[in-house]
């Protein structure tokens, strides 16, 4: 039997179970829009039958200017997500950056997210491990994916089990970002299961000067030869109108073209998944 990360009897992350989208926008610009995007996305997961989680950030942290519009922050933020929860029984994630935060977060989230540049940041991986929710480790642009066996071991030092991994593209050269799929099924030796973040694996870091680029035509490329590695979730961040998105709109998939996108990937992982 493979490594298993149980969330709740629907969604079961590994050991060969339907892949889990974890969807939704790059931060909370305001309630209605993660309100009509949670409804939508639900929509159609339940039509499709495909696990999912809804995710958005309430800080961004990591922005390229120090003028970039960053969210609600983490009081406002967790609020909106809760109601998420409340309103149509959704779980949720989001993205901590800094230890202070993980007690907070671990309140309303049912899977914190480390970002990937703070992958190696030891207290905020311990205090996160500690609320005993499933952590969620985006690994570096800067790291090997075998580099990630230090990263689980400070995890489970802690005494928590429930780790995911999250491959998003590696640094190539300037502006770039590559994405090996080898990663996968390497850090999946490392006891845990491995998710694919779609958007932020076709980013241009920096590439726009003072905000990040991006090229979300090829989310659906990666995201089926992702699939046909055999993944145990699916990232990907999701915008009505990306094109007016406060972050990340480049690579962000437009709402509207999800269900279609989703729907070869899905039959690339049951077929993947038979054998």
């Amino acid at each position: 039997m493979g490594t298993q990360v149980k969330l709740n009897d629907k969604i079961i992350f590994g050991d060969n179970n339907p892949f889990v989208l974890i969807a939704g926008p790059c931060v909370i610009e305001s309630k209605e829009l993660v309100m009509e995007t949670a409804a939508q996305i639900k929509e159609i997961t339940d039509k499709l039958n495909i696990p999912f989680i809804f995710k958005a950030s309430f800080d961004k942290a990591n922005r390229s200017s120090i003028f970039s519009q960053r969210g609600p922050g983490i009081e406002e933020g967790l609020d909106i997500l809760s109601q998420v929860k409340q309103k149509y029984n959704i779980p949720v994630t989001s993205d901590i950056h800094d230890y202070s935060q993980a007690e907070m977060a671990g309140e309303v989230l049912d899977i914190i997210q480390i970002p990937a540049f703070l992958c190696r940041q030891t207290d905020l991986l311990v205090a996160a491990a500690k609320t005993g929710k499933i952590v969620n480790v985006k690994k570096g642009q800067f790291l090997a994916p075998w580099d990630m066996k230090n990263v689980v071991s400070k995890l489970k030092e802690t005494g928590n089990d429930n780790i995911l991994l999250t491959e998003r593209g590696s640094t190539f050269g300037y502006n770039n970002l590559v994405v090996d799929m080898r990663s996968v099924p390497t850090m999946r030796e490392l006891g845990a299961p491995v998710v694919f973040d779609a958007t932020h694996s076709v980013q241009i870091p920096g590439g726009n000067g003072t905000s990040t680029g991006g090229k979300r035509e090829f989310v659906p490329y990666l995201s089926r030869a992702a699939a046909a590695v055999g993944i145990d979730a699916l990232f990907t961040e999701v915008h009505p109108n990306p094109d007016k998105a406060w972050s990340d709109g480049p690579n962000m998939l437009k709402l509207d073209e999800l269900e279609e996108i989703l729907k070869p990937i899905q039959a690339i992982d049951k077929v993947v998944k038979k054998y």
